[in-house]
């Protein structure tokens, strides 16, 4: 893992003009976002703002963008209607802590159980999503909107070509922008999303009664945005990972991000956490160290505070190209070729990860199903058990647990010998069930004037075995 100061200043000028893209790319979706809860957009441009700088300090990816979020916003809907924005700063809050506290617990490790297709069928579905967050920019919209939207597009991808100092979505926006302005040609632009902020977040305490009844309240939303927030986040940390070929601190991101969601809400900013989109534009332009996430975040503010009106009259198209360039990025085109040489099972997690994340525009959700479906199939997959052998003694091949418990007790059955050996030397058991069907055999065949020797225990089976005896 790199050191610091190679995380701070390691690549100055490619994480500047890096941050300097994102921060751009920023404002339309913090504004988005700020509807979905039906909050004033700058409740969200303060959250990506805050969470941004705050993370770039605490965080452990370096180069990954935190801000507000679509999954996070899609929680506190509710709870924006029934309660109004004091409940849904305090509930900020209160996410942070329990965050902080899942990333001392450790709660990284728990990634490691995540599957590939379950991470495979998660980027699909951002990347699927990304694409569909920008259509409404585009349909029912005039010729020059679609002919300003994919020419940025082209941009983006035939400037790497031939000019590498700049980044390439930096470049399309100034140049599509200009253009626009040269021939005043009508399209929708950023400041039709809202209002930008004119002054820096202040500190905010909510304003609610800290009681029991209030706890009560905000206290499921706050885990439901924990555990969303640090599902996405600690997938997007794995996503950037895979990009950049390095290593990150995924425990300290999980308090990273609590420390960066107590602060938001203290400074009136709705929940958030890692975006994927911007990341993959950080890192696609360039970005890789904590200067970036820091240059994203006060560029951000910069923008909205000093250039306001420059900001608001960039068109919406060019930043849609732009984003229509992360969507085919983020996508793991790899897929198709996943699909046909994975099992099948594998392939059926993949896709019911995308369709049940599509479907509720909720990624716990959809991962959710997704590990409850490859811990399934995985079940199914280990569960082939045989006993084959002659002459009284016979080799049990395969795991015996709950889910082979059953055609094991029912082969055992079928043995004639009236004094069997029972080996384990290809088995092993892997709980109570287990135990328990060994058991079973030998009383059974007791009954039946059989006597049944177990034997090749490996010493983990061996001890679970006696202990269970006792």
């Amino acid at each position: 893992m790199a050191t610091l100061q190679q995380q701070w200043f390691g690549n100055i000028r490619g994480d500047l003009l890096a941050g300097i893209v994102v921060g751009l790319a920023l404002i339309p979706e913090s504004l988005a976002f700020a509807f979905i809860v039906g909050v004033d957009p700058r409740v969200a441009l303060y959250a990506s703002f805050t969470i941004a700088v705050i993370i770039s300090f605490v965080g452990g990816r370096p180069g990954m963008i935190s801000a507000a979020t679509g999954a996070m916003a899609l929680v506190l809907v509710s709870l924006m209607k029934e309660h109004g924005l004091q409940y849904v700063l305090a509930a900020t809050i209160v996410t942070g802590i329990i965050q902080w506290m899942l990333g001392l617990l450790g709660v990284a490790r728990l990634m490691r159980f995540i599957p590939n297709a379950v991470m495979l069928g998660f980027v699909n579905a951002l990347g699927i999503m990304i694409l569909m967050s920008q259509l409404p920019y585009l349909i029912g919209s005039n010729v020059a909107t679609y002919v300003f939207a994919f020419v940025t597009l082209g941009l983006v991808y035939l400037f790497p070509r031939f000019i590498r100092i700049i980044p390439a979505p930096l470049l399309a926006i100034v140049i599509m922008t200009s253009l626009a302005w040269m021939i005043g040609v009508n399209m929708q632009t950023i400041g039709d999303l809202g209002t930008m902020p004119d002054t820096l977040p202040v500190f905010l305490w909510p304003d609610i009664p800290w009681t029991l009844e209030t706890l009560r309240i905000i206290l499921p939303y706050s885990l439901a945005l924990a555990v969303v927030g640090l599902l996405e986040s600690l997938l997007t940390a794995n996503v950037l990972d895979d990009l950049t070929d390095t290593s990150s601190d995924k425990n300290r991101e999980a308090r990273g991000q609590g420390i960066a969601n107590v602060v938001n809400g203290m400074f009136g900013g709705m929940a958030g956490c890692a975006l994927i989109g911007q990341s993959v534009i950080n890192v696609q332009s360039g970005g890789r160290g904590r200067l970036s996430t820091l240059t994203a975040g006060v560029f951000l503010m910069v923008l909205i505070l000093v250039l306001g009106d420059f900001v608001a009259s960039i068109p919406m198209p060019v930043l849609v190209g732009v984003m229509i360039m992360v969507s085919f990025t983020t996508f793991n085109w790899g897929s198709f070729r996943f699909m046909k040489r994975a099992p099948k099972a594998e392939v059926a997690v993949m896709l019911v990860t995308v369709a049940v994340i599509l479907a509720t525009n909720n990624l716990a959700i959809g991962v959710g199903v997704g590990l409850v479906m490859s811990a399934l199939a995985f079940v199914a997959k280990t569960s082939d058990i045989s006993v084959t052998g002659k002459k009284g003694v016979y080799y049990v091949r395969g795991p015996l647990f709950f889910a082979s418990t059953a055609p094991f007790i029912e082969a055992v059955a079928a043995l004639p010998e009236r004094s069997i050996i029972l080996r384990f030397d290809d088995s092993a058991l892997w709980d109570e069930s287990a135990v328990g069907a060994v058991v079973k055999v030998i009383d059974r065949a007791k009954e039946k004037g059989q006597t049944i020797q177990i034997e090749g225990l490996n010493p983990q089976s061996e001890a679970l075995y006696a202990s269970l005896q006792r």
